[in-house]
């Protein structure tokens, strides 16, 4: 496979990529490329602060609700939806049944509140279209017409809804998403399963691989997986949690490598 060079600088002149070949660059979908965290972070709170409100109820506790941007970010960005809905019970104490993938929304199980979650997303996204970063599907074409092969790597189930909805699935060869984990038995992130999978479906390795994630536990992916540039991308100014998590460099919009809109 022939090796391409990627040789662009930051605003402040940093040249960033001059001294290493990639073939592929792997994308995350929700708050990489498109505006849909932001639909995630208030279904999910939407879902956490309905079953708080009754288990607070129940319990004679106070009520302490899902925040949108700590406990999101700690507990459920760029995870599995179960993972994130197990990783958020368990930072309150709470034991609640695993229930299974046919429970009914907002039943009060694991399995429940993710399908509930799964519900308000849909729903949302059945209003509006998801919203897009013009600078990311910037880079994706020049990186495109550059040579590079290019994947998408979600854990969402409904990848491949919103890249259609986006108008953006034909600039990516392979997408490896939530239901692709399920198919495979990939782990999700942070675990780097599903990296690795897009990488060799275009036939390349991961250290000839970049990854370019918004989330903590994708960009852990990145690192655990042995890909040789992980890129963050600080949407909500979280530099340090990045950095901490195994990114190289972090950026807070890819417009900064340059190619505008």
């Amino acid at each position: 496979m022939k090796a391409h060079a990627l040789e662009t600088e930051l605003r402040n002149g940093k040249s960033v990529f001059s001294e290493n070949t990639y073939d592929a660059v792997l994308f995350d979908l929700d708050g990489v490329m498109t505006t849909t965290e932001k639909i995630h972070s208030a279904c999910w709170k939407k879902t956490f602060d309905e079953f708080l409100h009754s288990w607070a109820s129940k319990k004679g506790e106070d009520f302490v609700p899902f925040n949108e941007t700590d406990d999101y970010l700690e507990y459920v960005d760029g995870k599995p939806r179960y993972e994130g809905a197990r990783g958020f019970l368990l930072s309150r104490a709470i034991e609640l049944p695993e229930g299974d993938t046919n429970s009914p929304p907002g039943e009060q199980s694991v399995f429940g509140l993710g399908n509930r979650k799964n519900q308000l997303f849909t729903e949302t996204l059945e209003k509006k279209s998801p919203g897009i970063y013009q600078t990311s599907v910037a880079l994706a074409h020049h990186l495109k017409e550059a040579g590079f092969r290019l994947a998408v790597v979600s854990s969402s189930r409904n990848c491949r809804a919103v890249m259609a909805a986006a108008g953006i699935e034909d600039l990516f060869e392979v997408t490896v998403d939530g239901v692709t984990a399920a198919e495979k038995g990939l782990r999700g992130k942070p675990q780097p399963d599903t990296f690795i999978e897009a990488a060799s479906a275009l036939g390349t390795k991961p250290a000839r691989s970049i990854v370019i994630e918004d989330a903590a536990a994708g960009v852990a992916a990145g690192a655990s997986g042995g890909f040789r540039l992980v890129i963050g991308v600080a949407r909500k100014q979280n530099e340090e949690e990045l950095f901490s998590s195994g990114a190289d460099m972090v950026v807070r919009d890819l417009g900064e490598f340059g190619f505008g809109e």
